[in-house]
């Protein structure tokens, strides 16, 4: 700024041609010239301070001298003195308002450095009024005017916001930042500068408390630099930003690693379309992993860095990146993209949108076509004068998670928390955590696991567990859901649940699912038959009743609802898998209602099932059904939990 009066005096020509009651150079009294040049080639030289003591000899000399005015506003400026020059530039404005229009420019520039907004508005306002020859820096002047209007409401309306250091356990002496965190809350992963390497250490929460955090170590870690990671929701799947490696793609590229069998496999370059021969990082996935959102200077955005997403396909592949579109990029830098759990809301980092600094946190929500919504700034003091960092927040909603170099910390940039006030929060989210089991032998299985969309029937969620038997999927509200979790030679276990309408969620689902083996055919030998004659088959004894946790019927009636479907195809299917076997289609009521009534009504719901079954090719030879009402409870029917527990259609593989 401090040479940029000197370049409106001696390059450009003045806007004004009144008549004029002051002096400029052209016609200033001797002596105040003499000053006035004294003090521009102490400017020239760097010597500000006696540049400003020639330039006020000159005014004393000739007070009006408007020319003298403008450079020691200008010299004041270069001083960081910003409260003298702008009494410098509003000085040379009384005089002649019209002087040079560049002087408004300088003008909003140091009420906008002061934090004077609602000053910088009508300054900037009317330099725009007059013409422009250059459309770069019209624009400029067009971005500092909305950034000025949206800081003078914000700064009058500050939203609730106390960060608390993350302490000894996580922070040091040196950088950390880049934080992302499990769905259940429990494993936090962020990168370390150390020196000039940079690592990714974690930490883990015991008793409400982050442990000591450790180097996440090879074969992730190595001698070169890691950083600007993502986790998946159930912490298995890493995806992070590696650069200059032999054989990559292009200058930084995107990697991922996979933690099986309590360890992490060894990295690799995630590959193309995503990775590609410009600059990719700071990947966020969604929490079914089927998002990768990430940003990148690849050609075909809109600025200089832009937020992409590629889908991954049921093959596990990735799809070509498309922009996340023209209300979340713009024309400057749009980075660090998180998606939130809830799988609606999306947190960045832009200074192409209207703001209070060099960039700022935005949130968008994703539409009903799954257009992204127009970005909303998350506010001040989130947001400052200065360039703020990514920030993720917790599957509740309430707490987000940032890094800073604000004052009173441990290191050079430390990691924050603090509470997201409600207008910023995502949908809740809640999650289903289940270690699966032979119900037998009590040995943990790898099956497979579906998450179901109950309202379109269209899967949500693929997982599959580990040799652990342990699997997590994420539950936004406002759908119900099915699981389902299948092994081959095992009957299906399936879940429900109802989220739909809810606003707030409880405590998440912790499920220990014991998968039964289906049954083998015994062979049995009749004393008629001769041991030259294939010998007959039968059943064990009949298996334990699996809940249909997904058959509903409309209330007080044996019709099914569409949304059982989803669960009755999945019974169809297993029919169809293992045709050797044949099923009972149990019904079971609450108390509620006569006896009698109870008793028609379960066995006629049976039926339906039984019928639907039929209907869809399976033979009625292999199924049978029956009423059992109120006689069978597996609850109490003194709560709407219990009785609605009750209220249920099972089946089992008969003798």
């Amino acid at each position: 700024m401090r040479h940029l009066i000197f370049a409106i005096i001696f390059c450009c020509s003045f806007f004004s041609i009144q008549a004029q009651d002051y002096y400029t150079r052209k016609n200033a009294p001797g002596k105040a010239m003499k000053y006035y040049k004294k003090g521009s080639d102490y400017a020239y030289e760097g010597n500000l301070e006696k540049a400003i003591k020639e330039f006020e000899k000159a005014i004393s000399a000739a007070p009006r001298f408007i020319d003298a005015h403008l450079l020691l506003a200008d010299t004041y400026g270069g001083l960081k003195n910003y409260q003298k020059a702008v009494e410098g530039f509003e000085k040379v404005l009384s005089i002649d308002p019209n002087y040079n229009p560049k002087i408004y420019y300088s003008l909003g520039l140091l009420h906008y450095k002061n934090k004077q907004y609602e000053k910088a508005v009508p300054v900037f306002e009317k330099f725009l009024t007059y013409p422009q020859k250059s459309q770069e820096r019209k624009a400029r002047i067009e971005e500092l005017l909305e950034n000025s209007r949206f800081a003078a409401v914000a700064v009058k309306n500050p939203v609730p916001f106390k960060p608390v250091n993350m302490g000894k356990n996580i922070n040091t002496e040196m950088a950390e930042y880049s934080p992302s965190i499990t769905v259940d809350g429990e494993q936090l992963f962020y990168t370390v500068k150390l020196g000039r390497q940079e690592d990714f250490f974690i930490s883990k929460k015991e008793n409400g408390q982050w442990q000591k955090a450790k180097n996440l170590g090879p074969p992730i870690n190595t001698d070169d630099n890691e950083g600007a990671q993502t986790i998946s929701a159930d912490g298995k799947y890493l995806v992070y930003t590696a650069c200059n490696r032999r054989g990559d793609y292009g200058s930084c590229d995107l990697y991922f690693s996979e933690f099986k069998n309590e360890r992490w496999t060894k990295p690799a370059n995630i590959g193309a379309p995503v990775s590609s021969s410009d600059w990719e990082s700071q990947p966020s996935l969604s929490a079914n992993a089927d998002e990768l959102y990430f940003t990148s200077s690849r050609p075909g955005g809109k600025g200089k860095k832009d937020i992409w997403v590629s889908k991954r396909s049921k093959d596990g592949k990735w799809g070509k990146p498309q922009s996340a579109g023209d209300n979340i990029n713009t024309s400057g830098e749009d980075i660090s993209p998180f998606i939130h759990p809830d799988g609606r809301t999306l947190y960045f980092v832009s200074d192409g949108h209207p703001g209070m600094g060099r960039s700022d946190i935005f949130f968008s929500r994703r539409q009903a076509d799954g257009t992204w919504g127009k970005p909303e700034n998350i506010g001040y003091p989130i947001n400052t004068d200065g360039k703020e960092f990514s920030l993720i927040v917790s599957t509740d909603g309430k707490t987000a998670y940032f890094a800073s170099d604000k004052e009173g910390g441990m290191g050079m940039t430390d990691l924050y928390s603090f509470e997201l006030h409600a207008a910023a929060r995502p949908s809740p989210v809640t999650y289903a955590k289940a270690t699966v089991f032979d119900d037998g032998t009590k040995e943990k299985l790898v099956a497979n696991v579906e998450l179901i969309d109950l309202s379109t029937g269209k899967i949500h969620t693929i997982s599959k567990t580990d040799k652990s038997g342990e699997f997590l999927v994420c539950l936004p509200s406002g759908t119900d859901y099915a699981l389902n979790v299948n092994k081959t030679n095992y009957l299906f276990h399936s879940e429900n649940f109802a989220l739909k309408g809810k606003n707030t969620l409880n405590e998440p689902y912790l499920l220990e699912i014991g998968l039964q083996r289906i049954p083998e055919p015994v062979a049995t030998i009749s004393p008629a038959e001769t041991p030259t004659k294939p010998a007959a088959t039968a059943l064990p004894e009949a298996s334990k009743p699996i809940i249909l946790r997904n058959v509903f019927f409309e209330t007080g009636s044996a019709e099914l609802k569409d949304e059982s479907r989803t669960e009755l195809n999945k019974l169809r299917d297993l029919l169809n898998e293992h045709p050797g076997i044949s099923i009972q289609i149990n019904g079971h009521t609450d108390n509620v209602g006569s006896d009698s009534d109870n008793m028609t009504l379960s066995d006629n719901r049976a039926k339906a099932v039984f019928n639907f079954l039929v209907q869809n090719s399976i033979s009625a030879s292999r199924l049978r059904s029956k009423g059992f009402g109120e006689t069978q409870p597996i609850d109490t029917n003194d709560t709407d939990a219990g009785r609605a527990n009750n209220r249920r259609t099972e089946f089992v593989i008969l003798k």
